[in-house]
């Protein structure tokens, strides 16, 4: 008996490590030359006097037609240098982003040879969670005051589904996103599993480039959602299935399941346990079974469409 259950222990490491083995690979041939410039700190560090070095420095931030007196009156803003002060505690340095900056664009050159890594600026945008990173190309913005704690004052007012990740680890995140955005092709997808495989897509070029970063982390999700998800992934596939859901056209889906939003919606007693965008997260699952059970490059993978990554699958969900 103690053979066998040795036996079945081993076989279930060697799983896991085949599981992994697709998405940890060794980068440290890749070359990845970026820089980083502190706006955040220049800006607000900055006086009347040297206002014309800072806009010769960084032009692209200094709209033409703005006088200077509103940029002076910005860096002596009361309520500005107070968030400046709030996210120098937290990101006085930052040299921990930059090693995982690094490491994201090495994964991304790795697997698209002509990537060409950003130059990054961080900056403060009073808290604008709609564009807390933009990434265009060869620059690429980070709102430091957006990642300041989930439980930081100045958020107090967000609903606990989005401050939860306003926290410096969902930085790399959130980066990686803005990137692969770029990379997948506008959705199309009418049907509902289309949209979740489209999403499963994207999550997966997040495991691709985010290999040690956790689960739950690049699901955007509390410990205990995510636990709910894993827990009840059968269950939610269940439902879907007997609801016929799978190759709905019905737009309502989108808030119900793929929605940014604090809980998914089955109109059942436990909704409020739920993460929101569980469809994506089903969709993920998918994919990951796909890729396990068929031997294709993320390129290949990109291309691919619905039926065919569905049905290659073999996905079962977890009992």
């Amino acid at each position: 008996m103690r053979k066998i259950l040795f036996y079945f222990l081993l076989a279930l490491l060697f799983l896991s490590c085949d599981k992994e083995s697709k998405t940890i690979v060794d980068v440290s041939d890749v070359s990845a030359n970026f820089s980083v410039n502190r706006f955040d700190v220049d800006f607000y560090s900055s006086t009347k006097d040297n206002l014309q070095t800072l806009k010769n420095k960084y032009p692209l931030l200094f709209p033409k037609g703005v006088q200077d007196s509103v940029w002076v009156n910005k860096i002596n803003n009361k309520d500005e240098q107070e968030l400046f002060v709030e996210t120098q505690k937290e990101f006085k340095g930052i040299t921990s982003l930059k090693e995982q900056l690094t490491s994201l664009f090495k994964h991304v050159k790795y697997y698209n040879p002509k990537f060409v890594a950003p130059n990054v600026i961080t900056m403060l945008t009073n808290i604008d969670y709609d564009n807390r990173v933009i990434y265009a190309d060869s620059l690429l913005l980070i709102s430091l005051d957006a990642y300041l704690g989930k439980n930081h004052e100045f958020y107090g007012s967000y609903p606990q589904y989005i401050k939860q990740n306003n926290t410096k680890e969902h930085i790399i995140v959130d980066v990686a996103n803005s990137v692969i955005e770029k990379q997948v092709l506008a959705n199309t997808e009418r049907t509902f599993l289309g949209k979740m495989i489209i999403e499963g897509k994207k999550m997966y070029l997040l495991d691709a480039y985010l290999p040690k970063v956790s689960d739950n982390e690049k699901a955007g999700y509390s410990q205990e959602k995510f636990n709910w998800a894993v827990a009840n992934e059968e269950q939610i596939w269940k439902y879907f299935v007997e609801k016929d859901l799978l190759y709905s056209t019905d737009a309502k889906l989108d808030k119900r399941f793929m929605d940014l939003a604090p809980f998914s919606k089955f109109y059942l007693a436990e909704d409020n346990k739920s993460p929101g965008q569980i469809g994506g997260w089903i969709g993920w699952q998918i994919v990951r079974s796909y890729m396990q059970n068929n031997d294709v490059s993320l390129r290949q993978l990109l291309q691919l469409d619905t039926e065919t990554i569905f049905k290659k699958s073999k996905y079962k969900p977890r009992r």
